[in-house]
């Protein structure tokens, strides 16, 4: 889980659009501090035993440092995010290193959101919808990526993607705020069977659930500590970063990393 990952980097991140509620262009990110926060996630996931893969930004992307957004992945299988017209450039760059590595790549019929809005979690693939991922995805990624989707519905632009409201901790532990999905999406996850942590309103906001974690170590931000005083109490070593720069695009340490698990191996 999460031990593979695809990056990019932050050297053209900027603020040149407003799509989500965390963007303004008047509020430019420092470029230095983003770099030096992008830099430390990525040293975060080397020192936790975690391969990391990069593809290089373009300079028309600012966006691009959010690789989640441009696929999901499930074995060798990937299926294209559909993003906002914003963000249509990054798929090309995604798509070419995804079928080089080898993954059969799908392109997404519908608006989707990428990883952003479907986690992994074990079995499961919990698919956010009704935001930036339309309903219509969730069929598609059950047949595209053969598992079982789990749909969940944000309430409001602030959750623009699940993997702001829902953290998967491993595939029997899920973190998630209650105030961010529907009334039946909080059922769906609570019949489930599986451990649930509730994070508080409060700490969801500071991007507390936009995070990265191998089942042992897990990667997050620095502004949730009762979150972190959870998950340290059952067992887990945790690492917390700054991620303020990033925010600024509405992005954490999450939205910084696609997740390869079970992806082709690599040709000799």
């Amino acid at each position: 889980m999460n031990s593979e990952l695809l990056v990019s980097d932050a050297s053209h991140f900027r603020v040149d659009y407003e799509i989500n509620p965390y963007m303004d262009t008047a509020v430019q990110p420092d470029a230095q501090a983003a770099l030096a926060e992008h830099r430390a996630i990525v040293a975060a996931h080397l020192a936790a035993g975690r391969t990391v893969e990069y593809l290089p930004s373009a300079p028309e992307c600012p966006d691009m440092v959010f690789t989640a957004n441009a696929a999901v992945v499930r074995g060798g299988r990937a299926v294209l995010g559909c993003p906002p017209p914003q963000r249509k450039a990054e798929i090309p760059y995604v798509q070419e290193w995804l079928a080089g590595r080898g993954f059969e790549v799908v392109e997404a019929p519908y608006p989707f959101s990428g990883q952003g809005d479907a986690l992994a979690c074990g079995d499961l693939l919990l698919t956010g919808y009704g935001q930036r991922t339309d309903e219509r995805m969730l069929p598609v990624l059950a047949r595209e990526l053969g598992c079982e989707v789990v749909p969940l519905r944000t309430l409001d632009s602030r959750w623009y993607d699940l993997d702001l409201a829902v953290g998967v901790i491993d595939a029997g532990t899920v973190a998630y705020c209650p105030q961010a999905l529907d009334a039946p999406s909080v059922r769906t996850l609570r019949g489930l069977g599986i451990e649930l942590i509730e994070v508080c309103l409060e700490e969801a906001r500071r991007f507390a659930l936009n995070l990265v974690s191998d089942g042992t170590t897990v990667t997050m931000a620095r502004e949730a500590p009762r979150l972190a005083a959870a998950l340290r109490d059952r067992g887990l070593k945790v690492v917390v970063l700054g991620t303020a720069e990033l925010a600024k695009g509405g992005g954490g340490i999450r939205c910084t990393a696609l997740s390869l698990d079970g992806a082709p191996a690599r040709q000799r």
